[in-house]
């Protein structure tokens, strides 16, 4: 089976060892992955951090138009990492599948590469002149999850090069070899040690992301996934007073007002919750429809949610498949089970053969529930009946964590109030999960901090320095 390298100061490497990457589909191996460890990693810091100083002094100019013939290579091997996506995540090549996420990195890719941070003048008086400059940090540590390698990968690593940085990025063991295969590609036109990437399968005494969130010559980690790793990130940072963006778990609540429409916004609901198989951080995770129209909505939405078809992700059909990993695929069913005997599974509810499962709808559900309470992060949704707006409003921020939210009307002024008292970062009418590169994302609460996407999260990456003159 094909070894798949690492780029490290332009070059492939190896390593001595190699671990195995399964299709989550079939069970079958893709491909295998370096397994580095303390030397590869260190290597790839040196690189990037001699990388730094050319880099960072190129003109604004110069580094967007690298960054434009960034862009250009990857939509160019559009197709063929859309292929190797969907071998390694499970997800399929059409509908919300490995297509659409080549497109949304390449649409990401090149927005971001249209942004700059000029110098701003605070004051220019006779009592002398301020300016505002923002300066690249150094080295940028990337550490990116299982669910949307490629597109998470841009949005860490296109604003890091962009504003001046360097990057070593370490994606996930579960899915390393779209990432590998996109920084060779990315290689193709950048300088030698600008983008670097280094991969293990975080199974030994070595941890790749410990030792990149610890090292003394990375001023900054990115970080995709969990509350729990996340809080390690921070804590193995600390010493070294790394600056952080953390985008961590999300267990993201819809309201549904009395006065939306059943039929019209079924179709929004699924794919809000439903979106790569429900492994999203900023899916909605938990829906409270008010008892006026509670049946009514549970019809419209499992009528729709029976017309996706659920399969191998390489066969054209497929809308959704499997879940990614084992892992994942214990947890959701631990909560589905856990739901049935609580509430009425009124769609799904029953593990299929291998990681698939299908699309569940449980109804009859409450704060307390474990399958409520929990991030599943998987193909499975509660629903919560309330008959008071004040109720939904106090259940839908009852959690620790705040990435998204979403209320359904149609009364926008009216969705709009809800809106306003939910706590979470991100806040949609009348559909979920819609970020989009020119708006900042992020998260309040246990859901990490610092900002996404736009001008304020090329910020992130930059230091703030201030002239008087």
């Amino acid at each position: 089976m094909t070894l798949h390298s690492a780029t490290i100061n332009g070059r492939p490497v190896n390593g001595e060892k190699s671990f195995s990457v399964l299709n989550p589909a079939t069970g079958e191996e893709v491909g295998r992955a370096p397994n580095m460890g303390a030397a590869e990693l260190n290597a790839a810091v040196a690189a990037a951090k001699a990388a730094f100083p050319a880099w960072s002094a190129k003109s604004d100019a110069e580094r967007q138009a690298a960054c434009a013939a960034v862009t250009s290579r990857i939509e160019a091997h559009a197709g063929e990492l859309a292929e190797l996506l969907t071998r390694e995540q499970g997800k399929p090549l059409n509908g919300l599948g490995s297509r659409w996420e080549l497109g949304g990195t390449v649409a990401w890719a090149g927005y971001t590469t249209g942004l700059s941070l000029p110098v701003k003048v605070l004051q220019d008086n006779e009592q002398g002149r301020i300016e505002l400059h923002r300066k690249p940090l150094g080295v940028v540590g990337s550490i990116t999850p299982w669910n949307f390698p490629v597109m998470i990968a841009i949005w860490h690593v296109m604003p890091a090069l962009r504003s001046g940085n360097t990057v070593v990025i370490k994606p996930s063991p579960l899915t390393p070899l779209a990432t590998l295969r996109l920084v060779e590609i990315m290689n193709e036109v950048l300088p030698p040690g600008v983008l670097n990437v280094v991969t293990g399968d975080d199974s030994g005494e070595f941890n790749l992301g410990g030792a990149m969130s610890a090292h003394p010559d990375i001023r900054k980690i990115v970080f995709t996934g969990s509350c729990a790793t996340g809080q390690k990130v921070m804590r193995s940072a600390a010493e070294t007073m790394k600056r952080l963006t953390l985008e961590l778990g999300g267990n993201d609540a819809g309201i549904v007002l009395p006065d939306a429409d059943p039929a019209a916004i079924a179709e929004g609901l699924f794919w809000g919750a439903f979106i790569n198989n429900g492994q999203t951080c900023a899916a909605m995770k938990r829906l409270y429809i008010h008892e006026a129209i509670h049946d009514a909505v549970c019809e419209a939405l499992v009528a729709y949610a029976k017309n996706i078809p659920v399969g191998n992700g390489l066969e054209e059909g497929s809308i959704l498949g499997p879940i990614q990993n084992r892992v994942q695929f214990d947890k959701v069913s631990r909560l589905v089970a856990d739901a049935k005997s609580r509430g009425k599974a009124l769609l799904g509810g029953a593990a299929g053969e291998g990681l698939f499962f299908p699309p569940t709808i449980v109804a009859g559900l409450s704060n307390g529930d474990a399958l409520v309470d929990e991030e599943q992060f998987g193909p499975a949704l509660p629903v919560i009946k309330y008959s008071n707006v004040e109720d939904a409003i106090r259940m839908a921020n009852d959690s620790p964590n705040g990435l998204g939210g979403s209320v359904w009307s149609s009364d926008i002024a009216a969705a709009k109030e809800v809106a306003a008292r939910m706590e979470c970062g991100s806040v949609w009418i009348n559909k979920h999960g819609a970020i989009q590169p020119n708006a900042p994302f992020g998260g309040v609460k246990g859901s990490g901090f610092g900002v996404e996407f736009a001008e304020e999260g090329l910020q992130e990456y930059t230091d703030i320095q201030v002239v008087f003159a």
